[in-house]
């Protein structure tokens, strides 16, 4: 038997699903990968990837243009990805003409802009379905602890490629 729920609505947090195990990596990371799956379904739509979503955000909401090398840095910040790739996928974004070359500078155009915007307006429900009905004190809880956790991992990993033993 199958059960519809009205749209817009989200579904109950389980006791035994929310409560199955505490948090540990693996928790983290299928949390992680689930909600990545949602978002890469409707990014593929717009023809765009996951790391050159973010390439594209962090040009969009950057305060001032960046260059090339400083938009590399900022999403190596977020993905921990090579340096080569992260210049391939804003190459990418040039050639689609999300991104715009001004000078030194990458500029995010208008159809960038446009493509984040559509992504943001067709997540924006299922977000809102995935995340409502969450208390607010558990989401408050929930971020202090991925705060902690990915402050660690950032120090762990600047400590093992600056070539400290594991």
């Amino acid at each position: 038997m199958t059960t519809t729920r009205p749209t817009g609505t989200a579904p109950k947090v389980t006791a035994s699903r929310a409560a199955a195990s505490p948090a540990d990596a693996r928790a983290l990371g299928l949390a992680h990968y689930a909600a990545r799956g949602v978002l890469e379904h409707f990014l593929a739509r717009h023809g765009l990837t996951f790391p050159q979503q973010i390439a594209l955000r962090a040009a969009v909401t950057a305060e001032t243009p960046r260059t090339r090398d400083e938009l590399v840095t900022e999403v190596r910040g977020v993905l921990k990805a090579d340096p080569a790739a992260l210049h391939a996928t804003l190459d990418e974004l040039v050639a689609g003409g999300l991104l715009a070359v001004a000078g030194a500078h990458l500029r995010p155009t208008e159809a960038g802009r446009a493509a984040l915007a559509a992504v943001a307006a067709e997540t924006a429900p299922v977000s809102a379905r995935i995340w409502g009905g969450i208390p607010a004190e558990d989401l408050a809880a929930a971020g202090r602890v991925l705060a902690l956790v990915t402050e660690r991992a950032d120090a762990e990993l600047a400590r093992l490629t600056a070539g400290a033993p594991a």
